[in-house]
């Protein structure tokens, strides 16, 4: 198994940025395709390929969010910039491991415990 553990979250005004991490546990961090995750359903958000070549975001992100990660470190990186008071929620990392470079937006096997983001308008 992996442990994931975010950090990061916090409360902001409209239109600023934060900058969420997710620090993993283990050996095999590069073999894992990476995601960042919103609500209690979960709802897909951002994904990273094990490399961190590829990267994916749902539609309401794009051009605001970058997703981003260091297998040295074995993290991942959520940038968000331009924040609207909709991405307040509890921010949650997760991991798949894969054979592929690949960005699901679902299946993911580890998850952290979540961080809360709130936005205010």
């Amino acid at each position: 198994q992996v442990q994931l553990v975010e950090s990061g979250g916090g409360l902001v005004q409209a239109g600023g940025s934060l900058r969420l991490s997710c620090a993993a546990s283990g050996r095999t961090f590069s073999t894992y395709a990476m995601g960042w995750f919103r609500q209690a359903s979960r709802d897909f958000v951002a994904a990273i390929s094990r490399s961190g070549r590829t990267t994916a975001y749902t539609d309401s992100v794009k051009g605001r969010f970058t997703i981003s990660r260091d297998n040295a470190r074995n993290t991942v990186d959520l940038q968000m910039n331009s924040l609207k008071p909709e991405d307040t929620a509890d921010y949650y990392c997760a991991a798949v491991q894969t054979p592929y470079e690949a960005t699901p937006r679902r299946g993911y096997s580890y998850w952290g415990q979540g961080t809360q983001v709130t936005v205010s308008s």
